[in-house]
């Protein structure tokens, strides 16, 4: 009997994670051996960051950062449009999966909130109240 697998109000499921990594992983793959005609993926170092999946695992968000920063936007909009060739491959490479999710592309914003928590922590204003004072 098969065993059915629900998202928790804690979070996704160990299947989805499992299922989520192993689509990150191969995408990072087929994006890195892909031969675009889209100028601007083909000259890009796209690392795919993370993936989320939904509980049916019909569709997975990709999080992506190109490398150099330039032409994020761009890139993300362009891997959109590529969307169904990645799908594809994906397909191909994972046989075992009953259902090829519906992919999204989304640029990962976590390092630059990251960069930005960062900065604020540094702040004259967080660095004197962190600073030792004097009771009376």
């Amino acid at each position: 009997m098969p065993r059915h697998h629900h998202q928790s109000a804690s979070g996704p499921s160990q299947r989805q994670l499992r299922v989520a990594e192993e689509i990150r992983r191969t995408v990072h793959d087929i994006l890195a051996r892909a031969h675009w005609r889209e100028p601007l993926l083909a000259d890009a170092v796209i690392t795919v960051t993370g993936a989320r999946i939904s509980p049916d695992l019909k569709n997975a968000t990709l999080f992506v950062t190109p490398l150099g920063g330039a032409k994020e936007e761009e890139i993300v909009a362009a891997l959109n449009v590529a969307k169904a060739y990645v799908r594809g491959e994906l397909g191909h490479a994972l046989n075992h999966l009953r259902v090829v999710p519906t992919l999204r592309f989304e640029l990962d914003r976590s390092f630059d909130e990251g960069a930005h928590i960062d900065e604020i922590l540094r702040s004259r204003e967080v660095q004197r109240d962190l600073e030792p004072r004097d009771e009376d």
